[in-house]
């Protein structure tokens, strides 16, 4: 199959270079070309979880939940102690409508930062992340 320019603007540079112009695409809320970046990068280091992490990122704010959900859980299996992957999981389940499972990612978060809020009355639980990263 013959690249042209257009698929090979994604794979251009090093990995370090596709990673930099990732985060300026996602800054720019252009997440569909941050995503097509990221997809390579993540294939070719798939250990690696920062990268694998702005794709999830990349795919939650497209709406594109079902892949955001994949990767976050690609995460948490090289990572389950990550705190900021499983918020993330949390929430892409909530927006899924899938409180209960959402609750439970939403638990370890908080229980992963430091938090130990219990859930309210009406047995939802609204975790409070005060790490580095916001909830999107």
């Amino acid at each position: 199959m013959e690249s042209t320019s257009y698929d090979t603007y994604y794979e251009y540079g090093t990995a370090a270079e596709r990673w930099d112009r990732a985060q300026l695409f996602f800054d720019a809320k252009e997440y569909m070309t941050a995503a097509r970046i990221l997809d390579g990068l993540v294939a070719e280091v798939p250990e690696q979880v920062a990268p694998r992490l702005l794709l999830a990122r990349t795919y939650y704010h497209s709406a594109r939940l079902a892949k955001a959900e994949a990767e976050l859980r690609a995460v948490l299996e090289r990572d389950p102690v990550e705190p900021y992957a499983r918020l993330m999981l949390g929430r892409t389940l909530e927006r899924q409508g899938r409180r209960a499972e959402a609750a439970t990612q939403l638990r370890m978060a908080a229980a992963l930062a430091g938090e130990f809020t219990a859930p309210a009355a009406d047995g939802t639980y609204d975790a409070t992340y005060d790490g580095t990263h916001d909830a999107t």
